[in-house]
């Protein structure tokens, strides 16, 4: 598939910085409402040292004063397909990098790579692009969107590019991406599909059901051979029905799985978020963007992968359909909204943007909270939920802005 031009939008993005100033010394902020699994700590502080939090504090330490703000984990985004007018399925290395960098300046310390449908020597060969900016620790991971998936539900992925998920095919994307795939997208009632999610599932990839048309017992049974992920619960498959329950029934009711939630205010009903909450938790939902390359960059025409795409107010679709195609969403706007017009608790919003994803790629250990010996990964909000900082890794991404 021939890489389609860039995209047109009518703003500038954000320059890409690809090393912040690191602090000259360990840094303790002060005063602020601090989330920890635990529990939120008011007045609290929390230390950093080099690329780490500490839970003592040097004697040559910074002091930032940061009272009247939330510090929580910085968000892990496991679906993001680009952003800053960049595109992670088509754009150049220095494309990419650009829109990982507008997403960290929204919160997202972590990220995983979501390419959509093409042909699959063009896949593998994407994803082995992907695969070096993994090992650079740039990415957390790809994530395979396609072409595995449903006619029936397929979204903003070019119908003739669709494959029955053949696991031979499968394998062949595992391998490209040289053991930095994180998680493959699939409609399990095709052809292969049980047995791919098997594959999957022994190669230590995430199995995500998504763009399908399956059944309640066909959802039931993947989930049976590995699946453990609902790719964006509620969109790209077949509504609950009170005869016919569909895959949202089986997998809101299994505790084995997570699902994806696009919290924009327009893939989703805030009853349907909700719903999801009161059935799943917190634990088991994981917020995501889903975003294109208008992310953070602006109205205008782009490509999605062969798809053209407008967006205008902020909202992605098709030129030919207007069917929505991805989002332009933020992890820091799913965050604020979840608060304040959700009704979500605080320490909920943070787990499913932070502890959530982490725990699901198995990065829970160095990401995901902030706990002594994990990344010095945060974001700084005020008391409205702005975002005033971001830090990854212990480098300012954005400085704290306190004024």
């Amino acid at each position: 598939m021939a890489t389609p031009p860039g995209a047109r939008g009518t703003a500038r993005p954000a320059p890409h910085h690809p090393h912040p100033a690191t602090a000259e010394h360990p840094t303790v902020l002060t005063g602020a409402t601090v989330v920890l699994p635990t529990g939120t700590v008011h007045n609290g502080r929390l230390i950093i040292d080099g690329t780490r939090i500490t839970a003592t504090a040097p004697q040559n330490a910074q002091i930032i004063d940061v009272t009247d703000h939330y510090v929580i984990p910085g968000f892990v985004d496991l679906h993001n397909h680009g952003g800053g007018g960049a595109s992670f399925t088509s754009g150049s290395v220095e494309d990419v990098l650009r829109g990982i960098h507008t997403h960290r300046l929204h919160g997202t310390t972590t990220l995983v790579a979501s390419t959509v449908t093409g042909d699959m020597d063009f896949l593998t060969r994407r994803a082995g692009l992907l695969s070096e900016l993994a090992e650079q620790g740039e990415i957390a991971g790809i994530h395979f969107e396609g072409p595995f998936i449903s006619p029936c539900r397929k979204g903003a992925h070019a119908e003739d590019l669709l494959r029955d998920p053949d696991p031979a095919e499968v394998r062949k994307l595992i391998d490209a991406a040289r053991g930095r795939a994180a998680m493959v997208t699939l409609a399990t009632e095709r052809h292969g599909g049980l047995d791919s999610v098997r594959l999957l599932a022994e190669h230590g990839v995430i199995a995500a059901i998504g763009h399908t048309d399956a059944t309640y017992e066909q959802t039931v049974e993947a989930i049976d051979a590995g699946v453990t992920v609902a790719t964006h619960l509620f969109n790209a498959m077949p509504p609950l029905s009170h005869r016919s329950p569909g895959p949202i029934t089986a997998l809101l009711e299994d505790d084995r799985i997570t699902v994806e939630l696009i919290n924009d205010g327009t893939h989703l009903h805030p009853a349907a978020l909700q719903l999801a909450f009161h059935h799943a938790g917190a634990h088991r939902v994981a917020f995501i963007t889903d975003a294109m390359d208008a992310a953070g960059f602006g109205d205008g025409r782009y490509w999605l992968g062969p798809l053209e795409v407008e967006v205008a107010d902020g909202v992605a679709r098709l030129v030919t359909d207007g069917t929505i195609a991805g989002s332009t969403l933020t992890l820091d706007r799913a965050f604020r909204r979840a608060v304040t017009v959700d009704g979500l608790s605080v320490e909920d919003a943070v787990t499913a943007l932070s502890a959530t994803p982490a725990r699901l790629l198995g990065m829970d250990d160095t990401i995901g909270s902030l706990e002594p010996g994990k990344s010095a990964d945060l974001v700084l909000l005020d008391s409205a939920f702005e975002l005033k900082g971001v830090m990854r890794r212990g480098e300012w991404v954005v400085g704290p802005q306190l004024g």
